[in-house]
């Protein structure tokens, strides 16, 4: 059962690094390509974004990706 758990524990803590390089480059720069009118928006708003794109990196990368082609 200890094996199970750390297998999680790894997982998820991988989940969460993937999350937080994905945010920095989405908050920065990739929120434009999606939505052109987060240019215009306050600092503050990309602040607010940041856990949510933590938590949900893998479906705004699916988006990214579609949204180039």
């Amino acid at each position: 059962m200890l094996l199970v758990i750390q297998i999680f524990l790894t997982l998820l803590a991988t989940y969460f690094i993937i999350g937080l390089a994905f945010a920095l480059f989405f908050v920065f720069g990739g929120a434009t390509k999606l939505d052109p009118l987060m240019k215009d928006s306050k600092k503050m708003v990309r602040v607010l974004l940041f856990p949510g794109v933590v938590a949900t990196w893998p479906f705004l990368l699916r988006n990214l990706i579609r949204n180039k082609s």
